[in-house]
């Protein structure tokens, strides 16, 4: 079993961050805020050592992680990719409330995208390949993959991963304590 960590490093803000529209596979840039927080994760993560670190292909991720200061060292993952929102991309909640009262992402999914399971299976790949590393690891992502992945570490439901919340330029780590998965930080967050 795998005895390190995994940093569940959610990327920088955006102009659809920062409005709350749903950026699924959008491929956006960081702002100007954006890249100044995404630098400030370099001096939280300095003392760290990682066995491996991992990145979604999308720009935000990437750029939040070399700004971090893991460009030569990361490696791109197709499990990291953000959920795809297929109708509701670029939408906000609110706009979606309007047409579905009560929606939740995680309990009625969306149309044209992915599935729940389809994302939980994404995540579940990734555990299991963060569990075969030897060490301590790093993922930058964004906000809804990051919290499946957590749901599915510690063996929830996919739909309890809405519990989880992920704010811009957040660091989490999940870990073990006497042998079961943990939650060690979740969503630690410096402007």
């Amino acid at each position: 079993m795998h005895a390190g960590r995994l940093f569940l490093i959610r990327h920088g803000d955006t102009a659809w961050s920062d409005t709350g529209q749903h950026t699924g596979r959008t491929d956006l840039p960081l702002t100007p805020r954006g890249e100044a927080r995404a630098a400030g994760l370099k001096e939280r993560l300095s003392d760290e050592t990682f066995a491996r670190v991992f990145t979604s292909p999308l720009l935000r991720a990437r750029r939040s992680c070399e700004l971090a200061g893991f460009a030569s060292r990361a490696e791109l993952n197709d499990c990291l990719y953000e959920w795809d929102y297929g109708q509701y991309e670029g939408r906000t909640s609110d706009e979606i409330h309007r047409e579905r009262p009560g929606w939740n992402l995680f309990l009625d999914g969306v149309p044209g995208g992915e599935t729940i399971e389809q994302v939980a299976a994404r995540a579940d790949r990734f555990v299991a390949l963060v569990r075969g590393i030897e060490g301590d690891v790093a993922a930058f992502s964004s906000g809804h993959i990051i919290r499946m992945i957590a749901a599915r570490w510690l063996g929830l439901e996919p739909p309890q991963a809405r519990l989880f919340y992920s704010g811009t330029a957040s660091m989490s780590v999940l870990a073990y304590e006497h042998g079961q998965p943990v939650v060690k930080l979740w969503n630690e967050q410096r402007e």
